[in-house]
């Protein structure tokens, strides 16, 4: 069951990410997917180091962390992803 968390909080965060984002994102849905998971992992870890990850209530923080880390994964995996398998794409489609 933790799987299943762990991709639905990644969908989520990555399709947020992508919103905030400025300009048209190159990278498919299920690395976007990738991207919002590591970004969840990434912001668990920044509240831990900064002594937020348990809190009373909902941890705020703790999501704003994640959000903040996946904007940022998502930003440069896209940049790596068209860096790399996306301009070949755009050739074969031209």
């Amino acid at each position: 069951m933790g799987w299943l968390w762990a991709i639905i909080v990644g969908f989520v965060l990555g399709l947020i990410a992508k919103a905030i984002l400025p300009g048209k994102q190159h990278s498919p849905l299920w690395l976007t997917t990738i991207f919002g998971m590591l970004g969840a992992v990434v912001g668990n870890a920044l509240a831990g180091v900064l002594g937020v990850e348990s809190t009373p209530g909902i941890d705020w923080s703790r999501h704003v962390l994640q959000l903040i880390a996946a904007v940022i994964i998502v930003a440069l995996g896209d940049m790596l992803y068209m860096a790399t398998l996306g301009k070949r794409k755009q050739q074969r489609a031209a």
